[in-house]
């Protein structure tokens, strides 16, 4: 039966069993390919943003009750739905009436005869192949997945950039305690389907889910298995390098005894996940070097594996001599106690020595596999060795002649797959990304929150009593350029200029504290977790509340709670948590914090845009020095659409290559000594070492506080490093982007210098966690995505009023030439 997406509703109907959906003929094979029915003329001539594919089968009620809900709800994301029919026997009325009234496109596709044993895996490739969406949301048609958890789900996906969105039943680590929901299975399958892949599941807490969401074009839908049990774990494995964002839901209790343990479907599952650590074991063994120097270090550690292998094959050899010779025990039993002994040495020379610094992991899963790889070996020297002895070979002949026939064997499964880059190579996402909309976090005075344990849990996992009681009031207050009020515990340097202790601190927009933030206990790697109602950001490291941890409530006010070990770091506070939050207040009060300098020469604003470490800082105090220029602004600067630009005088960071533009003399020879150091570390190389390893499983935000507390970076305010006036604004008249090349001057038309002028900005919070940090802020109603937008309009129109230039020298001489411009362009 054909379906007449004009025809009224009430005229729709359908057969039980019937096979709904139009099917083509494949010639090859005489098999049907089945293409969707549209039940519903609702904008189906545009491409929609979001696919929802909802599989179900006999058995499952309720999909045009979840159709009718989810409907309103992702009609505003552009989307369209798309139900999958696998089984027969399945009326579609409801359905079909339901449909009439969707304010989104739905289609419906019924798999053909031959695939009616279809499982839901398969449904889902199914529907996921004529998904238009760029994007494709899984969730069931039962009563598990609430339908505003798309919405949630969507919204996640969008704000955080991320590739796959999982919805989690485990807002925590996966746990078997207190499931009386059938839960308590999944948690234990969870941890074993983790155990199997460790690193690439490090970041999700339920790679089993039946409620996800991924990106198209990161996924390659062509090779995934349509035999799979669990099309989440095979989207997950199959496609390592992309990124993943946890979504925690409360999933529908259920009002009946979940059905007994399916055998057959339990062994498809263990079947399935041993075919995908085969598929990546075998992609690992293919692995070659491909480069002179991949080969060259590979043949390094072939030699250092070969002069361990001969200690180890001593070790075994007198094993073998002491059980077989002294204690006269069996030569197979000998030979397989003396592996033992020799591969428990070869380990611990190997894990320490050759792979200490490419090997990734834990110890125990390292020796865990070492221990079984050298036993399945084991298993195939013992025949060949009863063999050689038969023949006469001495037992201990013959064991080192096959210790010696697998070496290479042994070598290759070691370097590949124990020790391989696949299992050292970093994360994707180093931090653990949840959105937990299923519950609030408790008030920022009295949480020691890390995620929740478990959705619908009392108490966070690793919650912990107030430890001492601290004092709330704020010692420093400030009043930013007069747009926003900052009160702090921590002394912040870079607003010292903007001190104003008469600011009530009951009245400020942002308030900085120091707390407990974190759970008593380690964990594997640091997280980052949204809640809401209202907006909390928690971030949290690998050493509980001994790390560099903290929280930040978002609201009409925003409460940001610091860690012990941050509060003894202000420039961390402040660069990597407060100015980030500062940057998008502005941009909510009409301002924007543009990563500039900002002099005033002669009455006319000038301003000076670079990548970092270009030579700005040098730039503006010679301006200052040699040709009588005010300060305003070296690092950022408040800008209105007007072309207005207010003063942001934060202490100047003396870098390696601003020292020969520093010719202070207030300052003493033991801050000059102290200057050649701190300039290298605190430098663009330093930077990017930083940036390097915030792509590993480190606590980076903790490194980079004992850091900076044991070499704390050159900071240095303009007017002891030159004589100088400040100027409390200006209006800018010349904005020039500085470069490094063969001397150019060029204008620069308003679109490019807004991208580039974006470009710059963010590279100046390029250090971690802003990427985890920034999509979750939420402030005066605007998003993060309305906020940048907002930001790009405050720019575009302050580049209105102002003449931008490209100005590019190899000489470092961009101070002569901006101080000659701009009296060749001042009216005389």
């Amino acid at each position: 039966m054909r379906i007449d997406p004009a025809s009224p509703a009430d005229d729709v109907s359908f057969e039980p069993g019937y096979p709904l959906g139009a099917a083509d003929g494949d010639g090859e094979t005489g098999t049907q390919q089945a293409r969707p029915v549209d039940l519903n003329s609702a904008a189906n001539g545009d491409r929609p943003q979001l696919t929802v594919v909802i599989p179900t089968r006999p058995g499952e009620d309720g999909v045009a009750e979840l159709v009718e809900r989810l409907g309103p709800e992702v009609a505003p994301l552009h989307a369209e739905i798309i139900v999958v029919i696998y089984g027969d026997g399945l009326s579609m009325d409801a359905l079909a009436f339901t449909a009439q009234l969707c304010p989104v496109p739905v289609r419906l596709l019924s798999l053909p005869p031959a695939d009616r044993g279809a499982d839901r895996s398969q449904a889902v490739l199914a529907g996921t192949r004529h998904a238009r969406g760029a994007w494709v949301l899984v969730m069931n048609a039962g009563p598990h997945h609430p339908a505003d958890a798309a919405v949630v789900l969507a919204s996640a996906a969008l704000r955080h950039n991320s590739d796959i969105v999982v919805g989690t039943r485990f807002a925590g680590r996966p746990s078997a305690q207190g499931r009386p929901d059938g839960r308590a299975g999944a948690a234990l399958a969870a941890r074993l389907v983790k155990s199997a892949f460790p690193r690439r599941l490090a970041v999700v807490s339920d790679p089993l889910s039946g409620l996800f969401m991924f990106r198209t074009a990161a996924v390659d839908a062509a090779q995934l298995s349509p035999a799979a049990s669990r099309i989440l774990l095979e989207i997950l494995v199959r496609n390592p390098a992309t990124r993943v964002t946890e979504v925690a839901y409360r999933p529908a209790t259920q009002d009946k005894a979940p059905p007994g343990r399916d055998l057959r479907k339990d062994a498809r599952f263990l079947g399935h996940l041993l075919q995908l650590r085969l598929t990546r074991l075998a992609r690992q063994l293919r692995d070659r070097p491909t480069t002179p120097r991949s080969r060259l270090l590979q043949l390094l550690r072939m030699t250092a594996f070969g002069v361990v292998g001969v200690s180890g094959l001593a070790v075994n050899t007198a094993a073998l001599w002491f059980l077989y010779r002294i204690l006269g025990w069996n030569d197979l039993l000998s030979a397989a106690l003396a592996t033992q002994a020799s591969t428990a040495w070869n380990f611990i020379l190997i894990d320490t020595l050759i792979y200490r610094r490419r090997s990734g992991g834990s110890p125990a899963r390292r020796a865990i596999s070492f221990f079984v790889m050298n036993n399945l070996l084991l298993l195939a020297r013992l025949p060949v060795l009863d063999a050689l002895a038969r023949t006469g070979t001495p037992v201990l002949t013959g064991n080192i002649i096959t210790l010696t026939a697998l070496f290479i064997v042994r070598f290759v499964l070691s370097d590949r797959a124990i020790f391989g880059p696949a299992a050292s190579g970093p994360v994707r996402d180093p931090v653990r990304v949840l959105v937990d909309t299923s519950r609030a976090e408790a008030p920022a005075d009295t949480s020691r929150a890390q995620a929740p344990a478990a959705a619908g849990s009392a108490r966070p996992a690793g919650t912990v009593p107030a430890s001492r009681k601290r004092p709330r009031y704020l010692g420093y207050r400030y009043d930013v350029a007069g747009v926003m009020t900052i009160g702090s515990q921590i002394m912040l340097p870079e607003l010292e200029f903007f001190r104003a202790q008469w600011v009530p601190d009951s009245d400020v927009d942002i308030t900085v504290r120091v707390g407990d933030v974190g759970g008593a206990a380690p964990r594997r790697r640091a997280a980052m977790t949204e809640y809401a109602d209202p907006t909390v950001i928690h971030y949290e490291e690998h050493l509980g509340r001994l790390g560099a941890n903290f929280r930040a409530r978002l609201g009409d006010r925003i409460s940001i709670e610091v860690g012990p070990l941050l509060a003894h770091s202000e420039h961390v506070v402040y660069t990597n948590i407060l100015e980030p939050l500062l940057r998008f207040v502005m941009v909510a009060k009409g301002r924007m914090l543009l990563h500039s300098a900002c002099v005033e020469i002669n009455g006319v604003g000038v301003m000076l845009s670079a990548l970092t470490d270009t030579g700005k800082t040098g730039t503006v105090l010679r301006l200052l020095r040699e040709h009588g220029g005010r300060f305003l602004s070296d690092d950022m600067t408040v800008i209105d659409a007007e072309g207005n630009a207010s003063c942001f005088p934060k202490p100047l960071t003396i870098s390696a290559h601003t020292l020969r533009a520093v010719r202070a003399d207030d300052l003493t020879r033991s801050e000059w000594r102290r200057l050649q150091i701190q300039s290298r570390l605190h430098s663009k190389g330093g930077r990017s070492i930083g940036i390097a390893l915030s792509r590993l499983n480190l606590p980076i935000m903790g490194i980079n506080a004992l850091t900076q507390m044991l070499i704390p970076p050159p900071k240095y305010s303009v007017d002891r490093l030159v004589p100088c006036r400040v100027a409390s604004a200006t209006q800018v008249r010349e904005l020039f982007i500085i470069e490094r090349g063969a001397p150019r001057l060029a204008d620069l038309d308003r679109k490019s210098a807004l991208n580039q002028l974006i470009v710059t900005t963010d590279d100046a919070y390029g250090f971690p966690p802003f990427r985890y940090l920034a999509p979750a802020i939420t402030i005066g109603g605007l998003s993060y995505q309305q906020l940048r937008m907002t930001e790009r309009e405050i720019l575009a129109g302050f580049l209105s009023n102002v003449r931008v230039r490209t100005l590019a020298s190899n000489t470092f001489s961009w101070a002569d030439d901006i101080s000659r411009l701009v009296d060749t362009g001042r009216p005389s």
